[in-house]
């Protein structure tokens, strides 16, 4: 299968994500933190996307609180400059109740069967999201958290529980473990590790995470490039997500 065509970038989605005005319109009541679903509208033009004030985030016993939206920034950042383009345009903002995250809304597929695609071992577009989650360190990938777009896009939603430092990859997607990593995702990660040491995504990152956290997402690019497979799961902590939908 190949790879859809990536979209031109489009700087005013984040644009009119930052300056809009935030209407909330509704509440994604199955979200384990409070995730309301707005309307942002700047001059003429208005998109749907997600925002996640930190006041609503949930404690959590292994990530400091206030940081799941920061943490979602940073995977927006890393996906955007490795080119993967996995999470949808992503920003930290103010609005009806306070700072938060602030994330572009997608359509789903209605064709798509999300659990026949988190099987899938043929989608590059899914195999590089394991590529992504590995590199993010990412503790929380279910199968609803996959968003097959109209037109074969495929991205990715919720990754505030990323970052860690220590292994917690937890995933639906464990079907390339061991195998060789593809030729487009070694180059996607050969360009993430320039931006880390000679690029300044090192400093962006630390806008959000701690600085020990930016050293372990370098050494997790590194040994990614070093080792050129797709990790296993750790021995030590749940492979997979539950509920994995």
């Amino acid at each position: 299968m190949a790879a859809p065509e990536r979209p031109p970038e489009r700087p005013s989605e984040l644009a009119l994500l930052a300056s809009g005005e935030l209407t909330v319109t509704g509440r994604l009541v199955d979200a384990s933190n409070a995730t309301l679903y707005c309307t942002v509208r700047l001059g003429d033009t208005e998109a749907a996307c997600v925002y996640k004030p930190v006041a609503g985030e949930r404690p959590l016993w292994d990530f400091p609180d206030g940081t799941l939206a920061g943490r979602e920034v940073a995977a927006y950042q890393v996906s955007a400059a490795a080119g993967w383009d996995i999470v949808p345009p992503t920003v930290y903002r103010d609005g009806p109740f306070g700072p938060g995250m602030c994330q572009l809304w997608i359509d789903l597929d209605p064709e798509v069967d999300l659990i026949e695609l988190a099987r899938s071992d043929r989608d590059p577009a899914l195999r590089a999201m394991a590529v992504f989650d590995a590199v993010i360190n990412n503790a929380d990938r279910k199968i609803g958290h996959l968003l097959p777009a109209p037109g074969g896009r495929l991205y990715g939603c919720d990754h505030g529980v990323c970052f860690g430092l220590e292994y917690k990859l937890r995933t639906v997607l464990w079907q390339w473990r061991g195998e060789p990593l593809p030729a487009a995702d070694l180059r996607a990660l050969e360009r993430l590790s320039g931006l880390m040491t000679d690029g300044d995504l090192a400093a962006r990152l630390g806008r959000w995470l701690t600085r020990d956290e930016v050293a372990a997402t370098g050494s997790r690019i590194e040994q990614l490039l070093r080792h050129r497979v797709h990790p296993y799961p750790p021995e030590d902590w749940p492979a997979v997500p539950w509920p994995p939908i």
